[in-house]
């Protein structure tokens, strides 16, 4: 049997290493879209690129005997789930999501929820700021309509011309991040407001930990909405579901 793994994430990359050492009979697929040039190494064979839309993907859970999806996508993909939904609908084939926690507000922290990147660079004002991007490198763009502001950008690659302004200080790093190390760093660079996706999980909260110890102010974007599938928000929780569904079966029958 096949599971397609629709990945991207921490969580994804962990289910991976899960996989091959607890259940090597289980013939695993992980999908990447692509946005990363350079990806973590992974135990199990991965295909990059979208599938063409639902009809695509339809095709694909039958062309390659797919007998159950995990969708362990970012909490910020806001297309392909709902595709999952539909297709592996469509084809009768399982699938689970994967969601991790989001942050939620902690005493002294100053956050501005939005809706959207748009949202965030509103929520900027006219003034001119120091402002540490931690949004990834896709969503750059919508800045540049906001170029009164000093940025200081952190991304996996290189950003390329995606935010041609004057300014623009680029940190090219993988997390996770410790807090003291982004307190030192918010501290070095002079930030004085913080843009963040409520991502969630624990590699990257550390930049909220520093920005409540700083006071600073966080325009914090929270998440597309998520089709009404079933969901875990744990890795350690997939290979149960699995056991449930009639397709894998450990040593201890559960």
């Amino acid at each position: 049997m096949t599971v397609l793994i629709l990945g991207g994430t921490s969580e994804a990359a962990a289910l991976d290493q899960l996989l091959a050492e607890q259940a090597p009979e289980i013939r695993a697929i992980i999908s990447l879209a692509g946005h990363t040039v350079d990806p973590r190494p992974m135990n199990l064979p991965v295909r990059v690129g979208g599938f063409g839309g639902i009809d695509g993907l339809r095709a694909y859970l039958v062309e390659q005997g797919i007998v159950a999806v995990v969708d362990a996508t970012h909490p910020f993909a806001a297309i392909m789930p709902f595709h999952a939904e539909a297709a592996c609908k469509a084809e009768n084939v399982p699938l689970l999501a994967i969601r991790r926690d989001s942050w939620k507000p902690q005493k002294g922290d100053r956050w501005k929820s939005v809706s959207d990147i748009s949202a965030a660079v509103r929520a900027l004002g006219k003034e001119p700021r120091r402002v540490f991007l931690t949004i990834g490198r896709l969503d750059l763009p919508v800045f540049a309509d906001a170029p009164q502001h000093r940025y200081l950008v952190r991304a996996i690659e290189p950003i390329g011309d995606r935010l041609p302004l004057h300014g623009v200080t680029v940190i090219q790093q993988r997390g996770p991040f410790d807090a003291e190390d982004e307190e030192d760093l918010m501290r070095r660079e002079g930030v004085e407001v913080l843009v963040s996706k409520n991502s969630g999980g624990p590699a990257t909260v550390g930049k909220l930990i520093a920005a409540r110890r700083l006071g600073l102010p966080v325009v914090m974007v929270e998440r597309p909405p998520k089709p009404d599938v079933g969901y875990v928000d744990h890795i350690d929780q997939v290979l149960p579901w699995l056991v449930a569904q009639g397709l894998f079966v450990t040593e201890r029958g559960v």
